[in-house]
């Protein structure tokens, strides 16, 4: 049976007695534990609880020597990365300085050819463009060699970013420290020991949007120039990135976020319009799954499969006959993706067909694309239930590739205790990436499993269980009870949707659909109602997979499933999104 998160105490219950038992327990688990913190997370207020940019360490440096560069007339360079947090943080920097009419360009480094973050013959170009500032979107404070470039060329540089900075080897004293760049300026609440901004977890683009912010209060001139409140319209851009960019889901994120959705759904970006309608999504009720699963993936193909700067174009044009260009084409890049991850997805199966599957999976080959190997490694990690490396030979010829953890949270430890195989790695316990040392890539698999045994055997264990938030009954399913728990949308890390279980429930049809009969669909009885309620998982895999092939019509399952609106059907009924099946 799948085990239930524990009750709340009295004395908790108390305190959230202003909500019902669901809604209280929901707040409790994500850490809500006070009448006032439910109150801010229920209700997130714009005017009341963003929090004041001026608060982040060296922004009042960075929106005085921004303000200046604009009201001057120097030329400024926007340099971002060029996922869907860079580009959408580029497009708002881009939308500000147009507006207020600066001397600016946006720099995007190509993926394949350049690389991730500053590169030395980047700021090369700028400067014979006679750029005199570089303010870098989502990227920077690793770059400690680019950012000493420009300082030589006589460019000064403000960085804003999220990212981990590197780290000094271990001093004698004190222990390892970290290395920033010699940046004019840093906005990085993630990165810096002497940080003084109340919340660290803002996306790249969330950091931007406060030096805009920062840089409108602090020049008046530039406030004439722009109606106080326009910056609002730019949330499209930043609750776009910090949805997609999956940064944790509370705090200022989740205001960000909710006021991004919003914007979002009335925005008059003829771009955005565009990739909705060719995507056959509601613009007016885009949704955080709309964001995660729809609009980044494209955003993202443009850097994966062809520019970057199509999608940055796409969210800045006015232009309709570009943007409907510009939008069919990034559906096309999308459908490319699809095909080409789908194609590496077959190789790996035949590959792994041939041979012993460990207990962690690691392959390559120098003609996949990296871009691409997330999205496989996340497939075959579902499908085998462990961890998988996938790797594949970049432009600049470095062998890059991608994890996934398969519900091993060890990973980030099995690869620190593998030594001597990554040039560099980064990630968190789901899912990563790395660079390979060339003489060690054939042996990249030894190492990890070599790696993950010793840990093993010390007893570091993993916390596989899924815990239900609730028992529910397929009675008590409906728009109601399902508008309770979008209270606290939108979604995702660290607010989790909602786990709930259906004990015993009855199949009364079960049936396959796609072009490959690849999605599962259920219809379960509805005790007294006369009635039914859908069940459905896409691609399903792993264990659901199994036990869905031997579920026969009338049997009984105990469920462990999401609640959602089925979009695609007349009224939008709620339905189960199926996460695990166990037959009684």
């Amino acid at each position: 049976m799948f085990p239930l998160h524990d009750p709340l105490t009295v004395a908790l219950r108390e305190e959230l007695r202003e909500y019902d038992d669901l809604t209280a327990a929901l707040l409790a688990r994500r850490g809500i534990l006070t009448k006032e913190d439910a109150e801010k997370f229920l209700n997130p207020s714009y005017d009341l609880h963003l929090h004041d940019p001026f608060l982040m360490t060296d922004m009042k440096k960075a929106a005085r020597r921004f303000a200046d560069a604009i009201m001057s007339g120097e030329k400024i360079a926007v340099w971002s990365d060029y996922d869907c947090d860079g580009i959408p943080g580029a497009v708002l920097i881009h939308d500000f300085l147009k507006k207020v009419g600066a001397n600016f360009e946006n720099y995007i480094p190509h993926r394949h050819e350049e690389g991730y973050g500053m590169n030395v013959g980047g700021v090369e170009k700028l400067a014979k463009n006679e750029a005199k500032l570089i303010v870098t979107v989502d990227s920077g404070i690793t770059d400690t060699e680019p950012v000493a470039r420009a300082n030589e060329l006589g460019i000064e540089v403000i960085v804003t970013d999220h990212h981990l900075p590197r780290l000094a080897e271990a001093q004698s004293e004190g222990g390892a420290g970290i290395i920033l760049p010699n940046a004019f300026a840093i906005l990085n609440p993630n990165a810096r020991t002497d940080e003084t901004y109340p919340f660290r977890s803002l996306c790249g683009s969330g950091v931007a949007w406060k030096l805009v912010c920062a840089t409108l209060a602090i020049e008046p001139k530039l406030r004439e120039k722009v109606p106080e409140g326009w910056e609002k319209w730019l949330l499209d851009m930043v609750g776009l990135a910090t949805i997609a960019d999956m940064v944790p889901l509370v705090d200022e994120n989740r205001l960000l976020a909710t006021y991004g959705l919003i914007v979002m759904r009335k925005s008059p970006r003829i771009g955005l319009q565009k990739l909705c309608r060719g995507m056959r999504v509601n613009q007016r009720t885009i949704s955080e799954d709309d964001v995660g699963f729809m609009i980044a993936p494209r955003v993202n193909a443009a850097s994966r499969l062809g520019e970057a700067r199509d999608a940055f174009t796409l969210f800045t044009t006015t232009d309709e006959s570009e943007a409907d260009l510009l939008a069919k084409k990034l559906e096309k890049l999308n459908r490319e993706r699809k095909a080409q991850a789908g194609a590496i997805t077959r190789a790996v199966h035949a590959r792994l067909k041939e041979r012993e599957v460990r207990s962690i999976i690691a392959l390559g080959d120098p003609e996949w694309r990296p871009a691409l190997l997330g999205l496989v490694a996340n497939t075959i990690a579902d499908e085998y239930e462990r961890p998988v490396f996938l790797w594949g030979r970049e432009g600049n010829m470095s062998l890059k590739g991608s994890f996934r953890s398969g519900g091993v949270a060890q990973m980030m430890e099995v690869m620190r205790t593998a030594e001597n195989v990554f040039a560099q790695f980064g990630g968190h316990a789901a899912a990563g990436g790395f660079t390979i040392i060339d003489t060690e890539v054939f042996f990249l698999e030894d190492r990890l499993n070599e790696a993950y045994a010793k840990l093993a055997s010390e007893k570091v264990e993993d916390d596989l269980s899924q815990h239900a938030d609730a028992v529910v009954t397929p009675e008590e399913i409906s728009v109601s009870f399902l508008r309770s728990v979008e209270k606290l949308t939108p979604f995702g890390i660290i607010n989790p949707k909602p786990v709930f279980l259906l004990r015993e429930v009855s199949v009364r049809e079960i049936s396959r659909f796609g072009k490959a009969e690849e999605h599962l669909k259920l219809k379960i009885d509805v005790n007294g109602r006369n009635g039914t309620i859908d069940a459905v998982t896409f691609f399903a895999k792993g264990s659901l997979a199994r036990t869905a092939e031997k579920l026969s019509v009338g049997d009984h399952a105990h469920f462990l499933a999401h609640l959602e609106r089925d979009t695609f059907s007349r009224g939008n009924p709620v339905r189960l999104r199926l996460l695990d099946i166990r037959v009684v």
